[in-house]
């Protein structure tokens, strides 16, 4: 029989190997003012982010940077995606000031634009005075004077709508949009590197978020986090009726997101990977299922305890981590066939948030076999020995 307990100083020690360096990464995030570490995207941060392709594939992205520095975005990034186009991220440049500007434009503009479109007809702005004269006559000219009289006022509404109605299309700012920004600060900065680099052939998005709601997220992300641990510890004490039961998932669950975490802050170290606002959600299911394989181990510990009353409590763990092994690693492995399909076949838009679910459910199998339920025989076995209760278990374990 394979002593999977036994070897739990191995187990713990391929642990710190790994979440070791991402916890070094995690800390570089503050340190380093956000330049090393986790890379935060607009969701968390707030800001612009702006998906553009030149006509000019050859347009450097280093080149892009410096001229937006020039334009007044010394913290602006660009970095090269797949088709050519470049992702342009612009922290200190807020959207929503842009919208309201043209909607004054075509309400406003009415009222002078009776007089304005009343000028070049000089024919209509005459002819409201001679209808008046004429209409005594009875003469039929009159009336076809005053047949031109509302044209000029049906003509009057579409001229200044034909001329408003492109420039809300580049100006929808919010979401995704597809048109490239003539108006306000961003339609400034369009222009100024379209004459620096050429026309831009395509725009892929266009979104902006502001501080406030990026707070807000933020702070519900880690409400939901502390809620979902503190909640899974309470149900698991309750449940199996021993602290040190809840104790033990609870680290397990901090092991797969210091795992998780950590690989994505080395990954936006070295390649500019962002964690979004799906990063939270992932985080969440893999608490889920780790908590879920968790359980089973810990269900059948807790009747084997009952079955085989007496025998010493590593190896009654032991047989029970091998009893579940086997449904562990298959339950495991059919989530991480699938995630594996979607991670290469699914498209960019959710490849980080199917890469946080890929490694936290691999983490979270490996934590619930390899780390909970060993971490619990070194707890049972401290408290034997501070006890005096060692002699009888290692008398047990010796005659076995």
């Amino acid at each position: 029989m394979f002593d999977l307990v036994g070897k739990r100083n191995w187990f713990f020690a391929l642990s710190l190997l790994i979440t070791i360096p991402g916890l070094i990464f995690i800390l570089l995030t503050p340190l380093s003012g956000g330049k090393a570490g986790l890379q935060f995207s607009i969701d968390y941060t707030g800001g612009t982010t702006w998906s553009i392709k030149f006509a000019d594939a050859t347009v450097d992205p280093e080149a892009v940077k410096a001229e937006l520095a020039t334009l007044g975005q010394p913290d602006a990034t660009v970095v090269r995606t797949g088709k050519g186009f470049l992702d342009i991220r612009l922290s200190k440049l807020d959207l929503r000031g842009v919208e309201p500007s043209p909607t004054p434009v075509p309400t406003v503009e009415p009222s002078p634009s009776a007089s304005a479109a009343a000028s070049p007809t000089a024919a209509a702005s005459e002819s409201p005075a001679p209808s008046a004269s004429a209409a005594p006559s009875g003469s039929p000219e009159p009336s076809a004077s005053a047949s031109p009289s509302p044209s000029p006022s049906a003509s009057v509404e579409p001229s200044p709508s034909a001329s408003p109605s492109p420039s809300p299309s580049p100006t929808g700012i919010p979401g995704a949009n597809t048109n490239v920004p003539t108006e306000g600060d961003i339609g400034a900065i369009a222009t100024a590197l379209q004459e620096k680099f050429g026309p831009i052939a395509e725009q892929a998005s266009l979104s902006s978020i502001g501080a406030v709601v990026s707070s807000d997220l933020i702070g519900q992300a880690i409400v939901l986090i502390l809620v979902g641990s503190i909640g899974i510890l309470l149900w698991i004490t309750l449940r199996f009726r021993d602290f040190k039961f809840g104790v033990v998932a609870l680290v397990a669950l901090v092991h797969d997101i210091i795992v998780v975490v950590g690989f994505f802050a080395i990954l936006g170290t070295l390649f500019d990977i962002e964690i979004d606002g799906l990063f939270v959600t992932a985080m969440l299911t893999v608490i889920g299922f780790s908590v879920h394989d968790t359980i089973v181990v810990f269900d059948r510990i807790r009747e084997n305890r009952a079955r085989h009353a007496g025998e010493p409590f590593a190896e009654i763990v032991n047989h029970s981590l091998l009893q579940t092994f086997g449904r562990s690693i298959t339950t495991s492995f059919t989530v991480v066939l699938t995630l594996t399909a979607l991670f290469l076949f699914g498209g960019s838009a959710t490849q980080e948030f199917v890469l946080a679910l890929l490694l936290g459910i691999i983490s979270g199998t490996y934590s619930s076999i390899f780390n909970a339920s060993p971490l619990l025989v070194v707890w049972y076995e401290w408290e034997d020995r501070r006890h005096g209760r060692t002699a009888r278990p290692v008398s047990r374990r010796a005659s076995s």
